[in-house]
């Protein structure tokens, strides 16, 4: 195969395969990325997968013969950004001996043949429906920090993606904390198999770097029994969907949380990313005491020192004391965009609940800590 293809273009389909391809030896050929010319439509097709999540982009070039290839993805990329801001010429022999020329440039790499590179899923293009990329990239950033990254934990290494009547759902949870977001209008997700299904965290990933870019012809989605699908002008992404059971997050919602306070988001962010840097390292844990003068943030290390901050609030109930890891309150406060949240507590060893102060979609859990 040969072909002649603009560097930026080049280099923004390898760039946009990074993130998936498998970067673990259990496989090697998964740590390749799969090139295909044709010269028909004068374009080079790109796939990549860790056989949980597939892309596959394409890519106008001036193809002089048509084949296929596997590069090592990491690599070409690294060459390609490198190379001069030229036509790149890119070229394989039947022994998949790789030939890539930019200017004076010239690296020789080793590749191998696309017959053992795994098959891009079939995806019902029917089925896809337009979707609001706009809610859908909300609802993305105000879960995915409470996603668990213990993947012993299979279960709750995703995001649960609900659709009930209009309602679209989406939870997650590492067991510490739960982020549940609800978006009452329907995103244009209609026609799915499943009402409820448990989409892996990487994969979700990849689908809000696509949601960042710009796209005149919209964004594309479709949710099958056993596949996630998002379709973007020519890049496609399928994710396998995670088995097994998501926790009944209904269950984890505390009642009777009846001590409501009001406090200014930004002013508890910073005060508590000021506080928790003397926090011990193990547990990061910080004290609240609420009381009806303001909120005292407390941390200490024993071998370190002590830290205590005030803030206002409006709180009118009885004192109570409580401790929370800092991360988990900073990862929280920092995907919230409103001015004042609610924080409504029962006692000092039942979870904490977070709302908005307006009344907002989203609904935070922390568990308390003991210190």
């Amino acid at each position: 195969m040969e072909f002649l293809i603009e560097k930026p273009a080049f280099l923004k389909t390898l760039q946009r395969v990074q993130g998936i391809v498998e970067r673990r030896n259990t496989m090697p050929i998964l740590s390749n990325v799969s090139l295909s010319a044709n010269n028909e439509n004068e374009t080079v097709d790109f796939l990549a997968t860790d056989l949980e999540v597939f892309i596959k982009d394409s890519s106008k070039a001036e193809v002089k013969q048509n084949g296929s290839v596997t590069v090592n993805a990491r690599k070409l990329f690294e060459i390609v950004k490198e190379l001069p801001e030229n036509s790149i010429s890119f070229k394989a022999d039947q022994n998949c001996k790789v030939t890539v020329k930019s200017g004076k440039s010239k690296f020789n790499i080793m590749g191998l043949p696309t017959k053992d590179f795994p098959v891009f899923p079939v995806v019902d293009e029917s089925k896809l429906e337009k979707i609001d990329s706009d809610k859908l990239k909300e609802m993305i950033d105000k879960t995915a920090f409470a996603v668990s990254l213990d993947e012993t934990r299979y279960n709750i290494n995703g995001f649960l993606f609900e659709k009930d009547d209009l309602i679209t759902r989406m939870v997650t949870t590492d067991g510490h904390r739960l982020a549940l977001v609800e978006e009452q209008n329907d995103l244009g997700i209609g026609k799915q198999e499943k009402n409820s299904v448990l989409l892996p965290r990487k994969g979700m990933m990849e689908v809000r770097k696509l949601l960042d870019e710009e796209c005149e012809n919209g964004f594309f989605i479709s949710i099958t029994e056993k596949n996630a699908s998002m379709k973007k002008d020519d890049t496609v992404i399928n994710i396998r969907l995670l088995e097994g059971e998501f926790p009944d997050y209904k269950k984890v919602i505390p009642e009777g949380n009846d001590r409501e306070i009001v406090v200014d988001k930004n002013q508890l962010l910073t005060s508590l990313k000021r506080v928790s840097i003397l926090s011990s390292d193990k547990v990061k844990g910080v004290n609240f005491k609420f009381t009806s003068t303001g909120l005292i943030l407390t941390a200490t290390s024993p071998d370190i020192g002590d830290a205590t901050e005030e803030l206002d609030i409006e709180y009118s109930n009885e004192e109570i004391e409580i401790a929370f890891n800092a991360r988990y309150m900073i990862d929280m406060l920092d995907a919230i965009q409103e001015e004042k949240i609610k924080i409504t507590l029962k006692n000092s060893l039942s979870p904490g609940l977070v709302n908005s102060e307006s009344g907002s979609n989203y609904t935070y859990i922390v568990m308390p800590m003991r210190l």
